[in-house]
């Protein structure tokens, strides 16, 4: 009993460290992105997105990189470019940057990883969209397609801030738009973060490491000591357990970070990364949208992809000798994250800059109330109302429980 305490003790600052350590980039990142969302709107996208030649595929990609982070936003904000006549390889570079090349993961890849995860994630995201691109190409799923296709999607709130001049960058009504946007990218995210914390800090302080050693073969030995088929097998192996997970992109990286931490090779910890478009409630969310048959489609060409991108992302790095160490990571548990440094002065900085855009959006909303009813936006419908949204409801109430007992536990 007494050592069940002390790993719950463990495994609840850990989590709570590692979200103290990731604090500031979440918050800077989701600023940002808050405020180029407001600049520039899906319709304004899906003009420019209409066939499938470079142009669009880049400009796809480039939409997604401005964009949203969460996994379900994304798929939803596809899904409407998608059916509103955006080519469906322009759509697809569009979902993978949107949640792989965005400003707010790679803050926090570099937070918790190396420089080189943070090359794997935006290097590897362009090699995964041109996979995705070629997958098409080769299988050419035209009748697919064509059945998927719904052209009475709605566009929902799309409305952005026409910025004139400089002078306009004081403009009240602008700050509140960012406010907003700011507020629901948190509203998307909060559970995928809140559940990926806590699982890794419940993974770093309860799971032993001969259970990755069973689980990814070859864990623990560096990454030139590794047989190709090692390597293969672990990056199979890492979406794969990622699929049955509930965790969004911005949730898995301190998880990531553990795998690595434990000896996961370069390639299976860049494919865990890459896993969060095929996971289990984005198949189901895929199906709703766009059929079974389609939804299946998308899961093979993402699985085949990531697989095909991590390796390559690895063996390049491999060839320059630039693969990373774990040690510096592996002792991430064992950090004192709460200490006087210029990490906890960033997180000030946040927090203030998050009590300031709360304020305008709490202010706006009221302004709002005044004047008509409540106005429901379903710009951000991500199509998991059902068991899965209940589930993660359920598993955010637990994480919060687990961690102030705890965190109270610690305390004592």
């Amino acid at each position: 009993m007494g050592d069940f305490v002390q790993g719950w003790e463990d495994a609840a600052t850990t989590s709570l460290g590692f979200f103290w350590m990731a604090l500031w980039a979440f918050v800077l990142g989701y600023f940002l992105s808050s405020i180029i969302q407001v600049l520039i709107t899906r319709r304004q996208m899906r003009a420019v997105m209409g066939n499938d030649g470079a142009k669009s595929l880049a400009l796809g990609t480039f939409f997604g990189f401005i964009s949203s982070s969460c996994s379900f936003a994304a798929l939803a904000t596809t899904r409407a470019l998608f059916n509103k006549g955006a080519a469906f390889t322009a759509s697809m570079a569009f979902l993978l940057a949107s949640t792989n090349l965005v400003i707010e993961l790679g803050f926090v890849i570099a937070v918790f990883l190396s420089w080189q995860f943070v090359l794997g994630e935006y290097l590897g995201g362009v090699l995964l969209i041109l996979s995705a691109w070629a997958f098409v190409k080769l299988t050419r799923p035209t009748q697919l397609i064509k059945q998927a296709r719904d052209g009475d999607a709605e566009d929902g709130d799309d409305k952005g801030y026409d910025l004139r001049h400089w002078a306009d960058l004081g403009d009240p009504e602008l700050w509140q738009m960012v406010s907003k946007r700011f507020v629901m990218e948190w509203q998307m995210v909060w559970k995928d973060v809140l559940i990926g914390f806590t699982v890794a800090g419940l993974i770093s302080s309860f799971v032993p490491s001969e259970f990755f050693a069973w689980l990814f073969q070859g864990a623990g030995a560096s990454g030139g000591d590794l047989s190709f088929w090692q390597v293969l097998q672990q990056t199979v192996i890492g979406p794969v357990a990622a699929f049955f997970t509930f965790i969004g992109s911005m949730g898995n990286i301190p998880l990531a970070a553990v795998l690595f931490g434990e000896g996961v090779a370069f390639a299976g910890v860049m494919a865990f990364i890459f896993s969060d478009l095929v996971v289990l409630p984005v198949l189901r969310i895929n199906a709703q949208y766009y059929g079974w048959k389609m939804a299946l489609y998308i899961t093979a060409m993402l699985f085949t992809c990531l697989v095909v991108t991590s390796l390559l992302m690895h063996y390049g790095l491999f060839a320059f000798d630039l693969l990373p160490s774990n040690e510096g990571v592996r002792a991430i548990s064992e950090r004192d994250h709460f200490q006087l440094n210029y990490g906890f002065v960033l997180n000030c900085l946040a927090l203030v800059l998050s009590v300031v855009l709360v304020i305008f959006f709490r202010r706006k909303q009221r302004q709002q109330q005044q004047h008509e009813h409540h106005d429901h936006d379903h710009s951000h419908d991500h199509g998991s109302s059902s068991w899965t949204e209940r589930l993660m409801l359920t598993l955010s109430f637990a994480a919060i429980l687990w961690l102030v007992g705890g965190a109270l536990l610690a305390m004592t």
